[in-house]
């Protein structure tokens, strides 16, 4: 990776009185060297993005490990300029950059500038979201967006949220709010008051095999058994089949188990598929199960003015889960779990009377802890804040659709490419497909053959994409998430796909190995 220009020397690198680590702090006296310490921060990874020349370096973790192994950190260097050319050496120059056109790998997106200006502010301010007297307007801010949020999700009056660290966490909470809700019916509807260890072994959850491994993490968080999550077979959309879900509910029935939430997908991790979500809330209303749908995703399609519709049925779920920090292209972490009826919200409830006493709420005091599944929280709202009045909902609506525009054009291109076949035509913005050489081989050596060209990729620094099994076979991935990728990109990256790929099967024959 190479670097335009060289680092300035920080002006006055110690701060404050020398010796003296109140010097180091912010407030109203070291202020001024906060504005120059941090300019100085900027304009390094400001010199290092103009001079990205690819995604990668190609850098091993042995090669890293070493350098970063014989820090010190017991020995500070007492210098802001010297801080910063090591943390280029150990860092920076091999840092993954996922604003290069050519990262296709995961569902990392590059960064709008708003965002980053929002991440500038809070983490100077330093609010925590979790009471009114640590954050003040925060508050109000978070609950704004959440409101935002759920009506463009469509949820209705009474819907409430809170933002997460992510989707992962946003999963749990949702599948805690179900259980929690499908204990209260339980008990609602027995003649007698059945103990959560009577309980806890009937219930499941249903979701399609190609859903989130975060399904199954929560369940087993939950105290869930380990079947208790229910896998539902694909069409070949890769798509939950709605009559596999309804013979799941019929067969939980019939055995007096209890479906206490059914999960679809809104934007799989690896399709890009989004669950015919009408359908699958008709069936959970008449089985009266808690319908969930994780839009970690597909989310970025609220904000679409072409391509809403693609998320239709969303508006009849219990719970669903957003990620700004993937297709609306905010800085990590920002996510929030949104749910129709806010009421719910009180299974995640604790009063602590030093924190969050129960006689806030009859002073109707906002304190977020009171819907939250963690204390101290950060402000990440306000990226996602300041993206939506500097930029507006509709800019980052086309920003999504400028991508899911490229994935048509990058299906074209393998389909029409005969050294590559591709699983399914993508809805969002994820293709998954396979080298596939002319002359025949074994499906052990094209799967060696893939895995090789993946890694040569990243190695070479040039490109990086992802990996995946399907059918019990290899699979390269692109996930396109950067409005910047052309389809020139997609024909470049094919081309040195193709090219690695070739070279291993040709010096697999020449070496007789068996991956030939």
């Amino acid at each position: 990776m190479s670097l335009q220009g060289s680092p300035a020397p920080l002006a006055d690198a110690t701060v404050g009185t020398a010796g003296d680590p109140r010097s180091h702090l912010l407030n109203n006296a070291t202020a001024e060297d906060y504005r120059r310490l941090v300019a100085e921060g900027v304009a390094r990874v400001a010199r290092t993005v103009a001079g990205t020349t690819r995604p990668f370096t190609g850098v091993t973790p042995d090669e890293l490990a070493p350098g970063i192994d014989a820090i010190d950190l017991d020995r500070p260097l007492g210098d802001p300029a010297a801080a910063l050319d090591e943390l280029e050496r150990v860092y920076l120059r091999d840092a993954v950059y996922f604003h290069h056109p050519r990262y296709l790998a995961h569902l990392n997106c590059p960064v709008v500038l708003p965002a980053l200006l929002g991440e500038a502010v809070l983490s100077a301010v330093n609010s925590s979201l979790d009471t009114w007297d640590q954050s003040a307007g925060g508050t109000l801010m978070e609950r704004r967006l959440i409101d935002w949020t759920a009506a463009r999700i469509g949820l209705g009056r009474a819907a409430d949220g809170i933002f997460t660290s992510g989707g992962t966490q946003s999963n749990l909470q949702a599948l805690l709010l179900a259980r929690e809700e499908s204990f209260r019916v339980l008990r609602k509807n027995s003649p007698t008051l059945p103990s959560v260890s009577e309980m806890l072994p009937k219930l499941r959850v249903l979701t399609s095999e190609a859903a989130h491994f975060s399904v199954l993490k929560g369940a087993k968080l939950l105290g869930l058994e380990p079947d208790a999550v229910v896998s539902v077979p694909c069409d070949g959309d890769r798509r939950m089949r709605t009559d596999a879900l309804a013979r799941e509910l019929r067969r939980c029935r019939e055995e007096g188990l209890t479906v206490m939430a059914v999960s679809a997908t809104a934007g799989t991790t690896d399709f890009g598929s989004i669950d015919p979500l009408p359908e699958i809330a008709e069936l959970c209303e008449e089985a009266g199960t808690w319908f969930h749908v994780d839009a970690a995703y597909g989310c970025g399609l609220l904000a679409s003015t072409t391509r809403r519709g693609l998320l239709d049925g969303i508006e009849r779920a219990d719970s669903v889960t957003v990620d700004y920090h993937k297709s609306f292209f905010q800085p990590v972490s920002s996510s929030a779990v949104i749910v129709r009826d806010g009421a719910t919200l009180r299974h995640a409830t604790y009063h602590a009377d030093y924190l969050n006493p129960a006689r806030s709420v009859e002073r109707r005091i906002p304190n977020q802890v009171d819907k939250s599944l963690q204390t101290t929280r950060r402000f990440d709202a306000l990226k996602l804040w300041l993206t939506l009045r500097i930029m507006g909902a509709d800019a980052v609506g086309a920003l999504f659709d400028r991508v899911v525009d490229l994935a048509a054009d990058a299906w074209r291109l393998l389909e029409d490419d005969p050294r590559f076949t591709v699983v399914t035509k993508p809805t969002l913005s994820t293709l998954v497909f396979r080298y596939v050489p002319e002359e025949p081989v074994g499906e052990t050596a094209v799967d060696l053959a893939n895995l090789h060209a993946r890694e040569a990729l990243a190695a070479s620094g040039e490109a990086v994409v992802a990996g995946t099994v399907v059918d019990g076979r290899h699979h390269l991935k692109f996930t396109l998430l950067n409005p910047e990728t052309t389809p020139d990109d997609i024909r470049a990256v094919l081309d040195l796909i193709a090219a690695h790929a070739e070279d291993h099967l040709a010096s697999a024959r020449l070496t007789g190995s068996p991956a030939a």
